[in-house]
């Protein structure tokens, strides 16, 4: 079975009621797992309750993980959402997932997987940011290496942007982070399709994956671009569907669909993930 690893934070998402494991790379491992792949979590958590609780759920959840427990705080965000059920985060600084260490269990994971995802968050910090550089030296010549850009609050920069989609082979962004993008590499004349065509080209990427929320989405490669209306559903809370998305694609193209047949099935999980509420729901067998 192919090995497909989130790598980056890990966290307790807080709303006003409760709370729930979160943070875009695990949340990405879990849904690969939820469709028939092995899938890792690669983080770190404190040496708290809030750690032990997120082991718990892993276990729960059957997902597997390699993550160490380290002397900082076990990472926590506060969640908001406005009246469309889309969230707004207030990310706390300084934490566990900032500081995850490259062991040689990292090592071999990396030598062995399939498919990694990565994005900016856990970049802000130059423990984990060097973490995710040595695993993406590691990995296969082959492996797909996912930039899952999630720009966050003021967490990330011209330069760690530029790196990762050097490292990368597969952009995945939404389109407010294509205007995000626009400005950081002086594009804002060129419109959200032909700013994802110039990153394509410029990085040399095999695809770029853009998702609109209730807009659509969009898939680009070199050779062609794949369009699909996001279904209407009851929204519950968006958080996770990007996730959910890209693990769904992903999962299809090692299963040797194609591109259509690959974001078809994106589209259709995402839409079910925002009819749950939290990241991690359970799939139905019918995805």
């Amino acid at each position: 079975m192919k090995t497909i690893v989130g790598l980056g934070e890990i966290l307790w998402d807080v709303f006003p009621e409760k709370k729930i494991l979160g943070g875009a790379p695990a949340n990405f491992a879990y849904h690969a797992s939820q469709l028939g792949f092995n899938g890792y979590a690669v983080s770190a958590i404190g040496n708290d309750l809030l750690g032990d609780e997120i082991l718990s759920s892993l276990s729960e959840k059957k997902l597997d993980y390699l993550i160490e427990r380290i002397d900082f705080p076990t990472g926590t965000v506060q969640v908001t959402l406005d009246e469309k059920g889309v969230p707004q985060y207030e990310i706390c600084e300084n934490v566990a997932w900032d500081n995850i260490p490259f062991s040689s269990k990292t090592e071999e994971l990396a030598r062995t997987c399939s498919v990694v995802s990565f994005g900016s968050l856990a970049q802000r910090s130059e423990i984990s940011r060097a973490t995710i550089h040595r695993f993406l030296e590691a990995v296969p010549s082959d492996a797909l290496k996912i930039f899952d850009i999630n720009l966050r609050q003021h967490f990330y920069n011209r330069e760690i942007v530029h790196d990762s989609l050097q490292r990368c082979n597969i952009l995945k962004i939404n389109d407010d982070e294509v205007a995000a993008v626009a400005l950081l590499f002086d594009y804002a004349k060129l419109s959200e399709q032909d700013v994802c065509r110039n990153l394509l080209q410029t990085y040399n990427l095999k695809m770029v994956i853009e998702t609109k929320g209730d807009k659509g989405s969009y898939v680009f490669t070199t050779d062609e671009t794949s369009y699909l209306d996001t279904p209407k559903v009851e929204v519950v809370d968006t958080v996770g569907a990007g996730d959910a998305f890209t693990a769904a694609f992903v999962a299809s193209l090692l299963r040797g669909k194609s591109i259509q047949e690959a974001h078809q099935l994106a589209v259709d999980v995402a839409a079910y993930v925002c009819t749950q509420s939290g990241a991690m729901p359970q799939m139905p067998q019918i995805l």
